[in-house]
């Protein structure tokens, strides 16, 4: 079979062909019909993730789609790169049976494996970690990424007032009003906090009370200077910064409350319940992420597009 493999940690994977891989007990074989390139898989292939460096050579792919041998279609989950053992970026991938996560008939394979584990950290850390309630506003920072583009789309599902997006380039700023931000505001390198709080003042109509935000740095922080009394902030990542600058009289005069996310912390069950909802909403036409299939044999370009930033949506590897 062809697999994706990484060689070398910090170099874009090739592709290799490599036995199929034999079942044992307690497992199933999946032919795989698409394997999205996450941030964790370039992560954990540049050999500087917190789970250390990887048994090399490899298969990377921590999630994919593909179908049983009786033709059901799954997603399915893998360690790869956090443990020793291949993911799903191969013609063939063996997984627990335990892992599997049956999709409903006719839901489109590409478009869960986009939103896969994104759309379940957005939908948790709203839902269950940030506690949204009917009627709240809420805001997203990075609202044209995939995680925030899953958000904008779960804070309306589960009844929120009002939703804001806060991105960087036109072209998600774009994406993010196709996909039913009230309100878009501009992120920019050079915003200091209290310019940025301004701006996101503006753009709020009443309270808000619940902030999404994958960013940190300077728009968490600003986020904060506008948050109502009581308000939450869940925080799911830092790509905008490591640090922010947060002060402790914001914290205290609104009795704020900042949280922090991880799908880590979802047990398997937890996260396959969730993966069929998100399916099951994705098959009704209630969520969407902008996406972009590639075929297996360009994924060194495809790798390197998004290392370097260059992606400005989910690139889903296809057999």
């Amino acid at each position: 079979m062809r697999a994706v493999t990484i060689v070398q940690c910090g170099q874009p994977p090739v592709v290799v062909d490599r036995p199929e891989p034999a079942p044992g007990d307690g497992e199933v074989s999946v032919s795989l019909t698409a394997a999205p390139i996450t941030p964790l898989d370039l992560l954990c292939a540049s050999g500087t993730s917190y789970f250390g460096v990887p048994a090399l050579p490899y298969v990377p792919g921590v999630q994919g789609v593909g179908t049983l041998a009786d033709g059901t279609t799954v997603w399915f989950p893998t360690s790869a790169g956090m443990r020793p053992g291949d993911g799903s970026m191969a013609e063939r991938a063996v997984v627990p049976a335990a892992d599997v996560v049956t999709l409903p008939d006719g839901v489109d394979p590409r478009l869960v494996a986009a939103l896969g584990l994104s759309a379940v950290a957005a939908w948790k850390a709203l839902t269950w970690r940030g506690e949204l309630r009917t009627g709240e506003q809420v805001l997203v920072l990075g609202g044209g990424g995939i995680v925030g583009q899953v958000a904008l789309q779960v804070a309306r599902l589960h009844g929120a007032r009002r939703v804001v997006a806060a991105c960087r380039s036109q072209a998600a700023q774009e994406r993010a009003r196709r996909l039913g931000a009230d309100a878009v505001v501009p992120l920019d390198d050079n915003d200091d906090v209290a310019a940025l709080a301004k701006r996101l003042r503006d753009a709020l109509d009443g309270p808000l009370e619940l902030v999404l935000d994958p960013l940190f740095g300077i728009p968490a922080a600003a986020a904060l200077r506008v948050l109502a009394p009581h308000g939450r902030l869940v925080n799911l990542g830092s790509s905008a910064a490591e640090t922010a600058p947060i002060d402790s009289a914001t914290l205290r005069s609104g009795s704020l409350r900042v949280l922090g996310y991880t799908n880590n912390e979802l047990s398997a069950a937890e996260k396959g319940a969730t993966m069929r909802l998100i399916a099951d909403h994705a098959l009704a036409g209630r969520l969407t992420v902008d996406h972009l299939e590639v075929p297996m044999a360009d994924v060194a370009e495809a790798w390197t597009t998004q290392v370097d930033g260059r992606a400005t949506r989910r690139l889903v590897l296809v057999p």
